[in-house]
């Protein structure tokens, strides 16, 4: 019997997509494909998604000791050169802590994109219990000079013992640099690439899962269905390349409108009802009271080597606090370890000043 399902995102939502299905003891059982064009539910079974590794950055940093939320704004510090300075748009993933303190496994991922890879496996009524880059599911040679490689649909798959990507046919001899090339193909490919999945080295669900579960615990929230209904966006159906259909989209709006309109009367002549009930639930009280939020917001503080709050005030619009700090990244642990505690947090401004920045932020209610 089957234990589970190894499924490979494919580069386009309109392609099927390959899956492998594999036995408790890691055999591979079985091998198919999800067809996009069909209305079949496929049954339910553990899923290991993996994703186009060419749509996600892997890289080995050296990152400062601390913990997730201190290790992961560091690596989004190291990103943002090669990520353009797009940093803020990125699900940042992280491997296991090195043992010996070397560089640490990061994979970093649109967060749009990842939102597609999920929504479109909601048509198939898939929820994955792990997403990983399928470089990263190639074994890592053990000599230094030689990587593994694997046509992985259009695109080759890379990995050496701290190196992965996926590049085009024609840039693989560059990328290798001299590099001697490990071939796999065939049934030996779905053996290893199954055992990698089933192994991943690193999950980019990592910040998503925890964002999500930070909110599906927080019972105080009354505008629940709201924030659900307006998780389909047109411009995640945009991302998705329209597998949700137009009608699906109509239909979840007029229901956000409709929360909106029942918990504020007043939205029923406004356009954007939605999203300004949202705003105005973002705003309002803390959950636990204001204590509560601040003693996580000094918690938050605390970790940040070298910040200071200079302010807090509450009013209308939540809880606002003026933070002095080193570097912008700063800010990415804070948020982090606020929205783990149950809280939203607005980013209002922020400026360099004398050396050091400056940044206020209002804290109040998560959806």
């Amino acid at each position: 019997m089957s234990h589970a399902r190894i499924l490979f995102i494919p580069t386009n939502a309109t392609l099927p997509a390959r899956f492998l299905l594999v036995d408790r003891e890691g055999r591979v059982v079985g091998r198919g494909e999800l067809d996009p064009h069909q209305a079949e539910t496929p049954p339910p079974i553990r899923t290991i998604a993996v994703a186009p590794g060419a749509d996600v950055m892997t890289r080995w940093l050296d990152l400062p000791p601390g913990n997730m939320a201190q290790a992961r704004a560091a690596a989004r510090w190291t990103l943002r050169d090669q990520a353009a300075g797009e940093v803020e748009g990125l699900d940042v993933a992280l491997g296991a802590a090195p043992v010996d303190g070397g560089p640490r496994l990061t994979a970093a991922v649109s967060a749009k994109l990842l939102q597609a890879w999920l929504r479109w496996m909601e048509t198939f009524d898939i929820r994955p219990e792990v997403v990983v880059p399928d470089n990263l599911c190639l074994p890592a040679p053990l000599e230094g000079e030689m990587l593994a490689a694997a046509q992985v649909g259009a695109d080759v798959a890379l990995r050496g013992s701290t190196f992965a990507a996926t590049v085009q046919p024609d840039l693989v001899e560059a990328i290798a640099a001299g590099r001697a090339l490990d071939w796999l193909q065939g049934e030996a490919l779905d053996v290893a690439m199954a055992a990698g999945a089933m192994a991943a080295s690193v999950d980019l669900l990592q910040v998503h899962d925890r964002r999500e579960r930070g909110q599906a615990a927080r019972g105080w929230r009354l505008a629940a269905g709201l924030a659900a209904a307006l998780l389909v966006s047109p411009l995640i159906l945009m991302a998705a390349e329209g597998l949700r259909d137009r009608a699906a989209a109509d239909r979840a709006g007029a229901d956000a409108r409709a929360g909106a309109v029942k918990l504020y009367p007043e939205l029923a002549t406004m356009k954007d009802a939605a999203p300004e009930a949202l705003r105005r639930l973002d705003a309002g009280p803390p959950p636990g009271g204001t204590a509560r939020a601040m003693a996580a917001v000094f918690a938050a503080v605390e970790r940040v080597p070298g910040a200071e709050l200079d302010d807090a005030t509450l009013g209308g619009e939540g809880l606002r606090v003026t933070m002095n700090h080193a570097a912008f990244n700063d800010l990415d642990g804070v948020r982090v370890d606020l929205v783990e505690a149950g809280l939203a947090v607005v980013d209002e401004t922020s400026a360099e000043e004398g050396g050091r920045m400056i940044s206020t932020l209002t804290i109040g209610g998560a959806r």
